[in-house]
């Protein structure tokens, strides 16, 4: 199958003016302006009403968190209250809750354009041990591309941690699931539609032996390594009170500092941390409506990306961002890195590319998040024919500084995956509905009302 997407408003590619065209699941073709493509086509996509960019990355999120947006509980609050307040909550999750929380996850990132979603999932209370097979089962019925981490606590209250005992897990019962989970799902290669990769929650949710062994294992199975790290100046406290060291350097003492690891938010380095960063290839995972609505801080997105680190974007959580939307998350990752290092600095395009190739760089998936022959056809093609937009002089810009929203079309690996702005097959008032008596559900179990 050959399809033919054709001279777009604009797109975010060198020399494909005239569009790109897709033979199954990669991109064959980029053409100039004028140009036809070299072979005849089965499909004609006519984009002149589009703007084209490289399918949006999102690089960290947690699913389940769906659930609980503007909980009430944890209002107005930093993380470690914030966590507390939320963690008897989540300790209620059940199964069934869980896969409708992945699904409307899934759905909110796919109308805004995302192509790639990872998620962090950490909790597992009772009941709760398929959790990653859940989410697997809910983005293959939506054709996304996934990669889902097997997050761990193993650290409850009883031991110096943050969570209950209920949601944490022992150690053994974490790496068997983990092994199982590599051996059953985890494919290896380009264009690989579904990855798991190990995710230890934090430095102060599990032991320092778990973080080794899950490195070991993930390595063993060449899967990658995911955690939060230096989200907060109180996590720098914590890991200084515990093991006399800052997490970079903890992180550096388990074999963690090297060039398969992404992690979380990444706000609370020193100079030296960030040199050595980029010297090893760590990623980033660049959450900014996260961390300002937690008053975390913010990302040193320019320091790190000129030491030499990949820079992506996430969403983070729907109980700390309250939503799933990754084309509003370019905007405020503009804003924000705009806001403090200037607007001769920061552009439309950097934001973008963090959405796109930064965050394939952080994954370690070259053949996505590029418009090129050879690379996956994961696009997002978006109209900027509506009132917000009226006006516009500069398309691609108006992405990001009109704030667009949703996207009208997407495709994963040559499939349309989105079309007119909805999802086929999937009814969003009943989904809606299902997520609201979801929600009702898990936080009458906890006690708390709306």
């Amino acid at each position: 199958m050959r399809t033919w997407i054709r001279e777009p408003l604009a797109i975010l590619a060198e020399a494909a003016a005239g569009g790109l065209v897709v033979e199954d699941d990669r991109i064959v073709e980029c053409l100039p302006a004028g140009a036809r493509p070299a072979t005849p086509v089965d499909e004609t996509f006519d984009a002149r009403a589009h703007v084209v960019v490289p399918g949006l990355i999102n690089l960290h999120h947690h699913f389940y968190q769906t659930l609980t947006r503007a909980c009430p509980p944890a209002l107005d609050k930093p993380l470690f209250p914030w966590l507390e307040a939320l963690y008897p909550v989540w300790a209620q999750l059940r199964p069934e809750q869980l896969a409708v929380a992945a699904r409307t996850a899934l759905v909110e990132l796919l109308r805004s354009g995302c192509t790639t979603a990872v998620d962090h999932h950490y909790l597992f209370p009772a009941g709760l041990d398929e959790a990653i097979d859940i989410e697997l089962e809910a983005a293959a019925e939506l054709g996304l591309r996934t990669v889902l981490t097997r997050g761990s606590m193993s650290l409850s209250q009883d031991d110096g941690g943050l969570p209950p005992r209920s949601v944490v897990q022992r150690e053994d019962t974490i790496l068997a699931d983990s092994e199982r989970l590599l051996a059953r799902y985890h494919e290896a290669g380009e264009g690989a539609l579904r990855q798991i990769a190990l995710a230890p929650c934090s430095p102060f949710s599990v032991t320092a032996d778990l973080m080794r062994e899950s490195a070991a294992l993930a390595r063993r199975h060449g899967a990658r390594l995911h955690t939060h790290l230096a989200e907060t100046d109180d996590e720098t406290d914590y890991c200084l009170a515990h093991f006399g060291r800052r997490p970079v350097d903890y992180l550096d003492d388990l074999g963690w500092i090297a060039d398969d690891v992404w992690v979380a938010h990444g706000i609370h380095f020193d100079e030296t941390e960030i040199a050595r960063l980029g010297a090893a290839g760590v990623g980033v995972a660049h959450c900014p409506s996260s961390n300002m609505i937690l008053a975390s801080g913010r990302c040193p997105v320019p320091a790190l990306e000129a030491a030499g680190a990949p820079v992506g974007l996430g969403v983070d959580g729907s109980a700390s961002n309250d939503a799933s939307n990754l084309i509003a998350e370019v905007r405020q990752a503009f804003l924000l890195q705009r806001l403090h290092a200037g607007a001769g600095v920061i552009g439309h395009r950097d934001a973008l590319r963090w959405a796109t190739e930064g965050g394939a760089r952080c994954l370690g998936r070259p053949e996505l998040g590029r418009i090129a022959p050879g690379c996956q056809a994961d696009l997002a093609l978006f109209r900027v024919d509506d009132l917000g937009f009226a006006g516009a002089g500069d398309p691609l810009a108006a992405l990001v500084l009109c704030a667009a929203q949703n996207a009208d079309r997407v495709m994963v690996a040559g499939a349309w995956r989105l079309i007119d702005g909805e999802v086929p097959g999937v009814d969003r008032a009943a989904l809606a509905a299902a997520q609201r008596a979801a929600s009702h559900a898990l936080l009458t179990a906890a006690g708390v009302r709306a």
